[in-house]
């Protein structure tokens, strides 16, 4: 079984001292292939540096969270755009809306997300987003840029069914996380998660974040890891109602074709 994680933050500060072994375990665990998350222009260079490292294995993408949106200006763009043309650089992103926790201001998001879809329709790439309480001006934004815009997914989709039938609309992917795993605020995507048609959906476990709340025996620490991607795939499998399998091999199709990935990770083997 193999599964790619389309979103772990990689170059987090908590990874510092042990990614090779946290590498390793995701390939035990049949992750392949990691997607790491650009979430700043600094990170993203970082993140870039550290999937030319390990070829094969590791992709990365390039662009500006919200949460950090405040310091998006034309320097930050160039360098979105730099990496951009970077074989290891396989999407623009993570960009979009964040009105939950308003780091940046509203009007610097949306700013930030329009230039990002503008970099991405002009270079032909696939766009890695994000969507918290703001759902309804993230459309607004994201439709003029639409028909201009090659594969874009909506990422850690946590939202309702009224909104993934709108993205699904719009012809975007969706990502799952360990989301789905907490009792608290997630069960509702085991119901949607069947509806998900089976070329739209991808997995990630957008590490360090979201450590699936019903791993048992719980870890003794809260940081997330790729290697728990295999966990997610299982409870999904499980909502969707087939084998984790069956929707590996559907899953980790769907993100080759999104990110232009080889089929087989046997490249990787010695990355």
């Amino acid at each position: 079984m193999e599964l790619i994680d389309i979103g772990a933050n990689l170059c987090h500060e908590s990874f510092a001292s042990d990614l090779d072994e946290v590498l390793e375990r995701a390939a035990r665990s049949g992750v392949g292939r990691i997607i790491v998350t650009g979430a700043s222009g600094p990170d993203s260079e970082a993140a870039a540096a550290l999937a030319r490292r390990h070829p094969g294995r590791l992709r990365s993408t390039a662009g500006v969270h919200p949460h950090e949106a405040a310091a998006f200006d034309g320097r930050a763009a160039a360098v979105i755009e730099a990496l951009a043309v970077r074989e290891e650089v396989a999407a623009i992103g993570e960009t979009g809306l964040d009105f939950y926790r308003d780091l940046s201001p509203r009007r610097d998001q949306e700013r930030a997300f329009e230039a990002h879809l503008e970099i991405a329709a002009r270079l032909g790439l696939p766009v890695f987003m994000h969507e918290r309480d703001a759902h309804r001006r993230f459309v607004e934004l994201l439709k003029p840029f639409r028909d201009r815009l090659g594969p874009a997914v909506i990422h850690c989709f946590t939202g309702d069914r009224d909104a993934l039938h709108a993205y699904l609309d719009l012809d975007l992917h969706v990502g799952i996380t360990g989301w789905i795993c907490d009792e608290r605020r997630g069960l509702h995507l085991r119901e949607l998660a069947g509806r998900i048609p089976a070329d739209r959906l991808m997995l990630e476990t957008d590490s360090p974040y979201l450590l699936p709340r019903d791993l048992r025996p719980r870890p003794r620490s809260r940081r997330n890891e790729p290697a728990r991607l295999a966990h997610i795939a299982r409870v999904v499998a499980d909502a969707a109602g087939e084998t984790v399998e069956a929707l590996a091999a559907r899953t980790t199709a769907t993100a080759c074709a999104f990110f232009g990935l080889p089929l087989s990770s046997d490249m990787a083997a010695g990355a």
